[in-house]
């Protein structure tokens, strides 16, 4: 197994507050990565390290096997990393095609690598109906194509990207998600994610949860579903008495709104007898699976608990 990146009891310290408590984990190469948190959890604190923007008051980073030194300008790492952060780094008065080549330039890229590096950015990201027009003058969803088509520039072998889709209409951030899958997919570049949106961290291969500077969850989405969610099933009866009288006689824990009684399950399957003991009362039903959102919920309630 490759990393792409590990991270081993990093810290960062602002004076006597600690936004980086000893963090600890591996990026495998090739993958997609999630890291989540709340605002104020450390996430952009830590890619600003990995980014080699901010320095670490101590631990140990490796990116693309060169190692995090804060004696030197980590320039290897730089070349190797491709970075998407909220605010934009690109010149409104230039043309989306203008800026994307200026920043190759900044890598050193030959004439030809730099040709041929725009074609590819422009093909995965559909540059084509934006590129002769200026930064300044195109839609958020437009800027975001853009900004990742800069970062892609030099073929970097890791990108990051700090809630990319945020802020996007739903068609949009679609569209985003699906170039970005569509290139980690085809080109084996591994992802490192941050993001609000549960649907986008549920497809990722590894999960990270950051909370108040420490890592209090990791694992593969199926994992932490297993963990911390779990799937339900939404009964609506022809005559409520009946049904609260069926489910208290078979013991069964319920919460009830507008007339739709929900069972919290062990597992999907528990549903099946259910239904055929039920099927007499009811007019429909829902099973529903439980979701990355219940995940962090779940997580970041019971860190609130504890």
């Amino acid at each position: 197994m490759t990393f792409a990146i590990k991270v081993e009891n990093l810290c960062k310290q602002y004076g006597d507050q600690q936004a980086v408590k000893g963090i600890s984990f591996t990026v495998e190469q090739g993958t997609l990565f999630a890291f989540l948190g709340e605002n104020g959890a450390g996430k952009s604190t830590t890619i600003e390290i990995l980014c080699t923007l901010l320095k670490k008051s101590s631990g140990q980073v490796t990116i693309n096997g060169f190692t995090l030194d804060a004696s030197n300008d980590n320039a290897d790492i730089r070349k190797s990393i491709g970075v998407v952060f909220q605010q934009s780094l690109l010149d409104e008065r230039l043309t989306v095609r203008e800026n994307i080549l200026h920043r190759g330039k900044t890598y050193g890229l030959s004439k030809t690598q730099l040709t041929d590096n725009y074609q590819f950015v422009s093909t995965y990201l559909h540059l084509e109906d934006i590129e002769e027009k200026k930064y300044g003058t195109l839609s958020g969803g437009q800027k975001r194509r853009a900004d990742i088509a800069r970062a892609l520039i030099h073929r970097p072998s890791i990108l990051f990207l700090d809630e990319p889709t945020t802020g996007l209409d739903p068609q949009t951030r679609q569209f985003v998600w699906q170039a970005i899958k569509q290139l980690q997919l085809e080109t084996n570049m591994t992802v490192f994610l941050t993001t609000h949106y549960m649907e986008e961290a549920a497809v990722a291969h590894q999960v990270t949860v950051l909370k108040q500077g420490k890592i209090v969850a990791q694992g593969t989405p199926d994992a932490l579903k297993t963990k911390y969610a779990y799937d339900s099933m939404a009964l609506v009866f022809q005559n409520a008495q009946e049904g609260v009288k069926f489910l208290e006689e078979n013991a069964i824990s319920y919460t009830e709104k507008q007339g739709i009684y929900t069972i919290r399950l062990t597992s999907t399957l528990q549903a099946l007898p259910l239904l055929k003991k039920a099927e007499p009362l009811i007019t429909s039903f829902e099973v529903i699976k439980g979701s990355m959102d219940d995940v962090f919920l779940h997580i970041m309630a019971e860190e609130e608990v504890a």
